[in-house]
C-alpha cells in the first residue's frame, strides 16, 4: 500500500518551513548562528518574527526540525524493507534519505552548521535520540509479525539501532574532516562496516 500523502495544507505549510529553513541556513553559514537573530531570519524570508514562530518554535528548530521529517521517511523505509532482511542492513537503509544525489552542496554546510555549534549538536542529538526510540519499537513490530518477537528484556533492537545511528554521527564527522567530497553515504558505509552484529 503507498504511504498516505499530506494534505494540501500540510504540504503549504512544509514548504514554508524549507523556505525559512534555507534562508535561516544561508545566514548561519554566512554570519555565524550566534550571530543571526530571528529578526534576520524573517527579514529574509519577508515574514514578520512572530510569523516565523508559527512555524518554528525555536531557532534550533529551524535547523534540526527537518529530522522530524526524516524521522517518517526513515520509519516508512524500515516498514518496507523485506521482512528477512537483516537488521543491520535495513538500518544502514534509513540513511539513504541524508543523501540525497545533487544535495551534496546544501548538506555539507548544514552538517557543519549542527555538528559544529554546541546548542544545535545538543539538540540534533535530542532529535536523534527520538528517532531511534520509534526505529526501536518499529524493529520490535516487524519481528512480532514475522513471528518472531524479541523478548521484553532483549537489548538487541535497541542496541543494533544505537549501533548504527552512533556510526551515522562518527560518519558525518568523518565526512566533515575529509572535506565533503564524497558521498555521504560512503562514509556511513565505512562506519558501519567497522562493526560486525551477530545473526
Amino acid at each position: 500500500m503507498k504511504p498516505k500523502q499530506p494534505a494540501l495544507r500540510e504540504r503549504t505549510r512544509r514548504a514554508v518551513q524549507r523556505e525559512i529553513g534555507e534562508a535561516a541556513l544561508a545566514l548561519f553559514v554566512e554570519r555565524g548562528y550566534e550571530a543571526t537573530t530571528i529578526d534576520d531570519i524573517a527579514a529574509a524570508v519577508g515574514m514578520s518574527q512572530r510569523s516565523v514562530f508559527r512555524y518554528f518554535a525555536t531557532k534550533e528548530e529551524i535547523v534540526v526540525g527537518k529530522l522530524d521529517l526524516a524521522a517518517d521517511q526513515m520509519l516508512d523505509t524500515l516498514r518496507t524493507r523485506p521482512p528477512g532482511e537483516p537488521v543491520w542492513v535495513s538500518l544502514r537503509r534509513l540513511f539513504d534519505i541524508l543523501d540525497e544525489p545533487g544535495q551534496q552542496h546544501i548538506a555539507e554546510p548544514i552538517h557543519r552548521v549542527v555538528l559544529e555549534t554546541p546548542a544545535l549538536h545538543a539538540a540534533y542529538l535530542q532529535k536523534l535520540q527520538q528517532i531511534q526510540d520509534a526505529v526501536v519499537d518499529a524493529l520490535r513490530q516487524r519481528a512480532a509479525a514475522a513471528g518472531r518477537p524479541y523478548a521484553v528484556d532483549d537489548p538487541t533492537p535497541r542496541a543494533l539501532t544505537a549501533a548504527a545511528f552512533g556510526c551515522l554521527v562518527a560518519a558525518q564527522h568523518s565526512w566533515l574532516a575529509s572535506g565533503a567530497t564524497s558521498p555521504l553515504g560512503d562514509a556511513v558505509d565505512r562506519a558501519m562496516a567497522t562493526l560486525t552484529p551477530r545473526a
